[in-house]
């Protein structure tokens, strides 16, 4: 079983602490999200450190700051990914393009998780012409 390590950070180290695992060439393994039953965000950003996964974990922040610069597209998916599922912003990444959903279906952040279904697969079905 591989070993798992939870580390609290601040909003504050996450590029500091990207750029030093960076320097090290450690692998950065994921970027994962989830909104807590009190609505708070948390993010997770785990590196694979001589076979165990570190995860360091910002609580209760939804504006945090891209490590795209420091590990490309590593970091871009995930983070565009995260942004376009949930109300969670990482400032710097070009959201002009959505991944999964088309780009006239929702408008602004996180919408996917809280638009009914029944609206979801209307949007889905209307004809070119519907769609503004």
């Amino acid at each position: 079983m591989q070993e798992y390590k939870k580390i609290m950070i601040s909003k504050d180290e996450i590029v500091p602490t990207a750029k030093e695992m960076r320097s090290k060439n450690v692998h950065l393994a994921m970027i994962h999200a989830f909104i807590d039953k009190t609505g708070k965000a948390n993010v997770s950003y785990e590196y694979e450190i001589g076979g165990a996964i570190h995860s360091y974990t910002v609580e209760g922040e939804n504006v945090l700051p891209s490590i795209t610069d420091i590990y490309d597209l590593g970091a871009e998916w995930a983070e565009r990914e995260i942004m376009e599922l949930m109300d969670i912003t990482f400032e710097g990444v070009d959201t002009s393009k959505r991944l999964f959903m088309p780009d006239s279906m929702l408008s602004g952040q996180g919408h996917i998780l809280v638009t009914p279904m029944d609206e979801l697969i209307e949007e889905t079905h209307k004809k070119p012409e519907e769609l503004s």
